[in-house]
């Protein structure tokens, strides 16, 4: 639009879609593959399924994606102006699902050790 200021330099998008954002956080690979997840019914977005990509996302928003091996749960902190660096996209989101404890598999571990000896 004629007379419409663009917005500041470095200012981040108050909303982004979907596919992009997942794209740029690097849950995905490809921005086809996570619209692809999206039209598929694996991805949440506070709570709620979505089914179009171009879903609009903004901070404090928790997006859910279920993948291949594991489930993603995802705070949006902020949109991106690209697919950067992981350490970049890693300050998009927080991650809100539980780690296993490290102790849990070294427990498996000396179980199995103490069986054998």
């Amino acid at each position: 639009m004629p007379g419409t200021p663009p917005p500041p330099a470095g200012a981040e998008p108050a909303r982004q879609r979907l596919d992009k954002w997942l794209w740029f956080t690097r849950v995905v690979k490809t921005r086809s593959l996570a619209a692809r997840l999206v039209t598929e019914g694996h991805v949440r977005v506070n709570s709620v399924r979505v089914e179009t990509a171009s879903k609009a996302v903004k901070p404090g928003d928790v997006v859910t994606v279920a993948l291949e091996r594991h489930v993603r749960v995802l705070k949006v902190l902020a949109g991106g102006e690209r697919r950067g660096p992981a350490p970049e996209a890693q300050t998009l989101y927080e991650d809100l699902a539980p780690r296993p404890s490290p102790s849990a598999g070294a427990d498996a571990e000396s179980d199995a050790d103490e069986a054998d000896g």
